[in-house]
């Protein structure tokens, strides 16, 4: 069969009181014991993002990648401890971090994401772990992330990386010296903007923990979620090949343009961090931003509300385009967001590039219009 069938059902039975109590003496994909665990269904989508990281043990599966993130922070800290966290982090990381792990007496503190090894002068004796994200979501900073490793790891520090923008194939995570890889699988990985999932991949020294946690905070996906996802994975590589190439065309025909300024793409020299990207990544995604000079958030928003082919809305990595307005200063605490102008954030789906730049140089007329 090419496919593996959606194995449904919450109770397993057993053939006697003997075979019950046998199934207690293991806790490995593969096993039926209830259907919290799993089914084959979810087992080969976790074993496939598994083989996809090198130097991975195991992949634990979440409802979301909020849900993700949250329970790989669960997995690793306890009360008293202090998480490190990139200023350019994803808002929900913040939130998270800012108020439930504040209520479980665990702190939050936000470091420069261009520091690089000059991270270790913030570490204290309660600093446990270091979440990061690279390329950051809304401003694309690049993280040194072997050298932050490097550091974390003479420190006994776990090191945790968001790194749903490169996925594990631009961006092998845990073989650059994270301990912690961490997707939400809802963009690229499903791909197709219909079904929420996150994913946690890790090593030998923090699986049995992951596992655990996610077991005991009652995680679990569907499998009819973990079937759709399955066959998005299929299809992985064509599409972030496609998602690159029209990004980077757009990003820059963009950079052309007298009304934009910085273009903030990783693959762009401009971007903070390209030297870092060029030395670690094996690709770029779709998703940029990019910096309307001199304008302010009517002119910004009469050019998005001007696109017919990107939809306005969040997230990002499904076959169709959108566009958001962003404003990164909300979300600093380390350092701060100077540019002038509007920065809008694109996520160059699957259609014509062509027909998106002209979708694009259509809504500057518009742009122009609201500016005077």
């Amino acid at each position: 069969m090419v496919n593996p069938p959606v194995w449904r059902g919450s109770t397993h039975l057993y053939d006697d009181v003997a075979h019950l109590r046998d199934g207690l003496r293991s806790n490995d994909d593969g096993r039926f014991f209830y259907g919290r665990r799993g089914s084959p269904t979810q087992w080969s989508l976790a074993e496939a993002l598994t083989e996809m990281e090198p130097g991975a043990t195991g992949t634990m599966l979440y409802p979301s990648g909020v849900a993700a993130i949250s329970c790989a922070l669960l997995a690793v800290l306890r009360p008293g401890d202090e998480v490190l966290l990139t200023d350019s982090s994803y808002d929900p990381s913040r939130s998270f971090a800012d108020a439930f792990l504040k209520r479980m007496g665990i702190t939050a503190r936000y470091y420069d994401p261009l520091i690089g090894s000059d991270i270790a002068s913030l570490f204290r004796p309660e600093t446990k772990a270091i979440l990061m994200e690279s390329p950051g979501s809304l401003t694309f900073e690049v993280q040194d992330v072997p050298a932050i490793c490097k550091a974390a790891q003479a420190a006994g520090i776990v090191t945790l990386l968001d790194n749903t923008w490169a996925t594990s194939r631009f961006f092998p995570a845990l073989a650059h010296g994270v301990d912690i890889a961490i997707t939400a699988a809802t963009k690229y990985i499903v791909g197709h903007s219909d079904v929420m999932m996150g994913a946690v991949t890790t090593h030998d020294q923090y699986w049995t923990r992951l596992r655990r946690t996610a077991q005991q905070l009652g995680q679990v996906v569907s499998p009819d979620d973990a079937y759709l996802a399955a066959r998005g994975l299929r299809t992985l590589e064509v599409r972030l090949r496609q998602h690159e190439t029209s990004a980077l065309q757009i990003a820059r025909w963009l950079k052309d343009r007298t009304e934009v300024g910085l273009v903030l793409h990783p693959a762009m020299p401009d971007c903070p961090g390209h030297e870092i990207w060029k030395r670690d990544f094996n690709g770029s995604s779709g998703l940029f931003s990019f910096q309307l000079k001199d304008a302010n958030d009517q002119s910004r928003a009469a050019f998005i509300d001007a696109l017919t082919l990107f939809g306005i809305g969040y997230s990002w990595g499904g076959f169709e385009s959108l566009a958001l307005p962003v404003d990164p200063q909300k979300h600093r605490t380390a350092t701060k967001w100077n540019a002038s102008g509007a920065l809008v954030r694109l996520n160059i789906g699957l259609e014509d590039p062509e027909d998106l730049i002209a979708d694009l140089a259509k809504a500057f007329e518009y742009y122009h219009s609201a500016q005077s």
